[in-house]
């Protein structure tokens, strides 16, 4: 350990994150919110992993300066964005608490198997749980089993999914909403709207302040019908929410039946913007009509590429896990 990373101390004495600083490893496409953390958290030092690969095509990682991370509490910013880079992201998760550091946090601000967390029919995988084994072959650090931070997972019930050896911390990125929510022109207004009976379940209790609009969808044929189940959208700002999207056909199909019944404007939020084959661009079309798209940087492949562009507007969870890694 280098001298400016020695802690004086009596024995017995328990290091804590006061006396001895944070170093953050992460994956490449994080790079940019863990220097936003770090800008933050002025305690907080970044480590350097060379993330290479064989002929083969295999990882071929390599931790700089690893004598640095001995007696460290060391945390690992993660993003699960496609099934390609886990293998060698888990390498580095495995390794880490093995370097003989005082604790192990993982920072993963997607869990992206989440909506598979369920079997409706035999034969089905709920990937949701295989996830949530592998994480939690995490080895213990010195400190004991890994703290893992995940934002606005798809279903509460996942958290029994996790063995002991992980110590899940479900953040939201809710508050990040209500903050830009307070600053509309028209916040008196505004009206959350859920596009069904699951996400109202989820997020209701963040929003005991707001009128509320539930959505829900009824078969008809081999259709599936959007409809307005409960609440008044008539002459609101009718903000939809849920926790993340995909293809983003049930938000456009919310955001027509709610202006049909009534909403001046139409906005939506998610924690997630998956947006799988850049999906995103359909809102980006005025027909869509959507006064504002809120996301957060949880998925970085999609902030990439709508930041910047109307209606998305990109909130930054850097903050929030500052303050979760403060705990």
């Amino acid at each position: 350990m280098s001298p400016s990373h020695e802690v004086s101390r009596q024995p017995n004495q328990r290091l804590t994150r006061s006396s001895m600083p944070l170093m953050l490893f992460y994956c490449t496409e994080m790079e940019g919110m863990a220097r936003e953390i770090a800008a933050i958290d002025g305690s907080v030092e970044l480590g350097e992993i060379q993330w290479r690969t064989f002929a083969d095509g295999f990882p071929n990682i390599f931790v700089k300066n690893v004598e640095q991370v001995h007696g460290r509490h060391v945390a690992f910013l993660a993003s699960f964005h496609n099934a390609s880079v886990i293998f060698q992201q888990l390498s580095v998760i495995y390794s880490l608490p093995k370097m003989f550091v005082a604790s192990f946090r993982l920072i993963l601000p997607f869990f992206p198997t989440g909506t598979f967390e369920r079997v409706d029919k035999e034969g089905e995988i709920p990937t949701a749980v295989t996830m949530a084994r592998m994480l939690s072959s995490i080895p213990h650090s010195r400190g004991g089993p890994t703290d893992m931070i995940v934002y606005d997972i798809h279903a509460l019930q996942e958290r029994f999914y996790f063995g002991d050896s992980v110590t899940p911390l479900f953040a939201s990125g809710i508050p990040l909403l209500l903050e830009q929510l307070a600053t509309l022109e028209d916040a008196k207004d505004v009206v959350i709207a859920y596009p069904d009976e699951g996400a109202c379940k989820r997020f209701h209790n963040f929003f005991t302040q707001y009128e509320e609009v539930v959505c829900t969808k009824v078969r008809e044929g081999d259709k599936r019908i959007v409809t307005i189940k409960e609440g008044v959208p008539a002459g609101k700002h009718v903000v939809i929410v849920d926790d993340l999207v995909q293809s983003g056909g049930t938000l456009i199909e919310c955001a027509k039946v709610l202006r049909r019944e009534g909403a001046k404007a139409v906005s939506a939020y998610v924690t997630h913007g998956v947006f799988p084959n850049e999906s995103w661009r359909r809102f980006t079309d005025p027909a869509a009509d959507f006064a504002n798209f809120w996301i957060t940087d949880s998925c970085p492949q999609t902030v990439s590429g709508c930041q910047g562009t109307k209606p998305f507007v990109v909130l930054k969870l850097a903050a929030s896990i500052c303050a979760a890694l403060n705990i």
